[in-house]
């Protein structure tokens, strides 16, 4: 399973113009071709339209509506209609969808994967075809202008302003159940599905969930803490199984002095103690399996600052960036319903206030931890220089453990910059693909003028623009394989605030929160500062050890302050993107609501491609 945690939650506020949905018009002027081999042209079918009538939202990301009006002189020689695709200009069509009836009037495909599009080049259009297989093809049109219309567009169940919905996301590995925090909500319910309207009990926080299904995307459930209490920040850390059917939500504030599983609750003589919740989904029913806390419970220890699960949901690992000198980072065992602490793992340059546990990831095994330490001090740079020296403040580490047979951890790597710097903050987020073999890492604070992969690392001209950093296991050998920017670093723009990998290694989203171009969707124009802190996300791919940047994404209802990319997630193949902007400001509630409504400053939204 693949996760990260992330930092502070933005609390600014903006006032934003609403934006109106779209629908195009579009005449398709219509050229014989021999379709599957077919004859040279289809008799007197010589028109017809299309009008592509795009809402706002939809329930299923991903699709796109058609309406059909057959013209010309013959209609009735058509036998099917068939809508095609193709990603790039170098790809040929392909059908999507199956054969739609000769008086059919409307359709509604899917398109395969927005993530890996090149939308400078991405297309669709559509034949009529007559009984014989003969086919004519009308002109093409670019899926760029349908694109704000497949993303989907989810909001709490009970929207509130300063709830910051979307401040954290997870999703399953076929994209099909999805997490997301509400750090800020302040109801008083406890446990699975109660009263969300109560809002005595203020940022308690709460996570939603959502399922997938034929009919579209639904809420779940609505999760909160047995022991829900004020400032507890429920939901500061979200971790997912596989199969979405195990849930691991943090909460660092929490106040409780017990210690191990399922202890005492209600005693609240340890502030910021931490805990961690564990729920479990059976035939669609959530309920709370286990309350968690450190074996060493102790006031101001954040336990639960991440959390992160193997992907069979059987092993847990927490960190306590505050507990001792440096932090910790502990490991759970579930057997069959009961769960044992198994190892307490600490930074071998133990350093105070390193913040060790500050972000962590478990491979799909749950065999290989990568352990972030985002205040960590040393100059050293690539893996395993030299620790001691605490040159360089808050430039961050990361550190690599492996278990054995027997059930033993050890450090692995210790994992630096190839250009570590003071504030770096290195570490500030972590990822590792399944087999965990490829390490991610992001550095909110790296400071170069670089942009795209490989670019010069020495210029500090752009202050916290940001990097992403990615590292390779050969053997029980790491080394750095990228050194990723934007490819329109700005002054502030937090890249790296966020990341997420693909199970395969070779897809990588990474947040940039403060990003402030005014672009739509995917592949905009980047050049412009006018939408300050909408925030972005950058999708990079690997091509054997080659890095590049695929796509900029945007919000399509882009909104200054709005911090788009302050969380991420993508499915297990990389084709579903989750983003989160948990200031977002709309009033709507549930799944494709009005997204222009701002009565609801930083209620929050999530964004799905």
């Amino acid at each position: 399973m693949i996760s990260s945690s992330l930092g502070e939650v933005g609390r600014r506020r903006t006032t934003k113009s609403a934006i109106a949905a779209a629908t195009w018009v579009v005449t398709l002027a219509l050229v014989a071709c021999g379709g599957g081999g077919g004859g040279s042209g289809a008799g007197t079918v010589d028109s017809f339209t299309v009008s592509l009538a795009l809402p706002a939202a939809t329930q299923q990301p991903r699709q796109m509506s058609l309406g059909f009006t057959a013209g010309g002189n013959a209609s009735s020689t058509i036998a099917v209609y068939r809508v095609q695709w193709r990603p790039d200009a170098q790809t040929a069509y392909a059908q999507i969808g199956a054969d739609l009836a000769a008086n059919a009037t409307t359709a509604r495909v899917e398109l395969p994967d927005l993530t890996r599009i090149n939308w400078a080049q991405a297309s669709t259009r559509v034949q009529a075809c007559n009984g014989t297989g003969t086919c004519v093809t009308s002109n093409e049109q670019p899926l760029a202008a349908m694109l704000g219309a497949a993303v989907g567009y989810f909001k709490a169940s009970n929207t509130e302003a300063e709830d910051r919905f979307g401040s954290r996301v997870a999703l399953s590995a076929d994209g099909s159940t999805l997490a997301v925090a509400a750090l800020q909500e302040s109801s008083r319910a406890d446990g699975v599905n109660g009263d969300q309207t109560d809002n005595g009990a203020a940022s308690s926080g709460a996570v939603y969930v959502f399922v997938r299904g034929a009919s579209g995307w639904e809420q779940q459930a609505y999760l909160k803490a047995s022991n829900s209490d004020a400032n507890d920040e429920f939901g500061l850390s979200i971790a997912l199984s596989s199969d979405g059917s195990t849930l691991a939500v943090g909460a660092d504030e929490e106040s409780s002095n017990a210690t191990g599983i399922d202890g005492n609750a209600a005693d609240n003589s340890a502030p910021a103690s931490g805990a961690v919740y564990l729920f479990t989904r059976q035939a669609g029913a959530w309920s709370q399996s286990a309350y968690v806390k450190a074996s060493n419970t102790a006031a101001a220890d954040r336990f639960g600052r991440s959390v992160t699960l193997s992907a069979d949901g059987q092993r847990l690992a927490v960190g306590a960036s505050g507990q001792g000198v440096g932090g910790a980072a502990y490991v759970f065992e579930r057997n069959a319903n009961s769960w044992t602490q198994t190892a307490l793992l600490k930074a071998s340059n133990e350093g105070q206030d390193d913040w060790f546990g500050y972000a962590l990831a478990l491979a799909a095994d749950g065999n290989t931890l990568a352990v972030s330490a985002r205040e960590e001090d040393s100059n050293a740079s690539g893996v395993d220089g030299n620790q001691a020296d605490n040159s360089a403040s808050a430039a961050g580490a990361v550190f690599v453990f492996t278990r054995n047979g027997q059930g033993a951890w050890s450090q692995q790597a210790y994992v630096k910059a190839s250009n570590p710097d003071s504030n770096d903050r290195f570490g500030h987020s972590v990822a590792l693909s399944a087999d965990g073999a490829t390490l991610a890492v992001g550095a909110y604070g790296e400071s170069s003028a670089a942009t795209g992969a490989g670019g010069d690392q020495g210029s500090n001209a752009v202050n916290s623009s940001g990097a992403a950093y990615v590292f390779v296991r050969r053997g029980v050998v790491w080394s750095q394989q990228a050194y990723l920017k934007a490819s329109n670093t700005g002054f502030s723009d937090s890249l790296g605030f966020s990341l997420a990998l693909s199970a395969d290694g070779r897809t990588l989203a990474v947040g940039a929160r403060n990003e402030d171009s005014n672009a739509t969707t995917v592949n905009g124009a980047q050049d412009n500062d006018l939408s300050s802190g909408s925030g972005a996300v950058y999708l990079f791919a690997r091509d054997g050890s080659l890095w590049a940047q695929r796509a900029y994404v945007k919000a399509p209802d882009n909104r200054a302050q709005d911090r788009f990319g302050q969380s991420v997630a993508v499915s297990a193949d990389g084709t579903t993107l989750v983003v989160g902007a948990p200031d977002e400001d709309s009033s709507a509630t549930g799944i494709g609501g009005d997204r222009n409504s701002t009565a609801a400053a930083n209620s929050g939204s999530v964004y799905t491609f």
